[in-house]
């Protein structure tokens, strides 16, 4: 059981790949909901979110949620205070979390104010409190563990703040690490692969032209997760998703109707099993 499908859907728009990702998004929230009484899901930061976060704030979307049963975590967050217009809090609030009734108490932000280190160790904590795993690697059962995870991908192949050549991509213990990243020259919280590999489920949301070259590179080229961290996810007992508008897809040798839905062998790093 849990094996990891990976089914990259391609769309023809930007604004019909938001429709989709929103669906998604509700989508798992019902089914986490009606399961387990609450869902858990870990939000991304980027502008390709941000659209999705704004749409999931409207009709039909914003109705179909039981807001007050969703649990709101981060995959990564800038070192900086929450108000600070590159906070990835900041954003996930104004587009979303202001407009929808998410209790205070469920809304999980990394604090990019604090010492980094000091700041990663105290969400690991929370993380291993709501998941009820106190220590150890985590449980891939419902209710411990993230109902869905959010990623994008950027051009350099990096998720979350899992950067090309830094320590994080290949972690095997921590959930949670702080890491001074030189390309952006910041300190960045991150969950690592080893947390967000438990997923039940995780998506990656891409758009644009710009990011059509690496994303070929990370669906159908060698497994290199060192020089492309994006191949460092693939979640053990769930499912990974690719939700790609056309422009992203453009590099990728079949057309969209033959790739749409269908499996692909890209080369990763073996799901781990737990």
């Amino acid at each position: 059981m849990g094996t990891t499908v990976d089914t990259v859907e391609i769309y023809p728009t930007g604004d019909a790949l938001m429709q989709a990702a929103a669906q998604r998004f509700a989508a798992c929230a019902e089914a986490a909901i009606q399961a387990a009484g609450r869902f858990v899901v870990a939000l991304s930061g980027g502008s390709t979110p941000k659209r999705l976060y704004a749409l999931l704030a409207t009709e039909p979307y914003a109705g179909r949620v039981q807001w007050s049963r969703v649990h709101v975590f981060w995959g990564d967050e800038r070192c900086v205070p929450p108000d600070d217009p590159a906070s990835n809090y900041r954003t996930a609030r104004e587009a979303l979390l202001s407009r929808v009734p998410v209790p205070e108490g469920n809304v999980h932000r990394m604090r990019g104010e604090d010492d980094p280190g000091s700041a990663a160790a105290a969400y690991e904590r929370e993380l291993r409190e709501i998941f009820v795993t106190p220590d150890g690697p985590p449980a891939c059962t419902p209710a411990r563990r993230f109902d869905l995870v959010l990623l994008g991908m950027g051009d350099n192949g990096h998720t979350a703040s899992l950067f090309p050549g830094t320590p994080a991509v290949r972690e095997t213990e921590r959930w949670v690490m702080a890491q001074c990243v030189n390309a952006v020259s910041m300190w960045r919280v991150t969950l690592t692969p080893v947390i967000i590999n438990s997923a039940a489920e995780v998506t990656f949301l891409v758009s644009g032209g710009e990011k059509a070259g690496m994303l070929r590179r990370v669906l159908k080229g060698p497994n290199m997760p060192d020089a492309l961290p994006a191949q460092a996810i693939a979640p053990g007992h769930g499912r990974l998703r690719w939700l790609v508008d056309a422009t992203a897809a453009a590099d990728l040798e079949r057309s969209c109707d033959d790739i749409t839905g269908r499996d692909l062998q890209p080369g990763r790093i073996p799901a781990r099993r737990r």
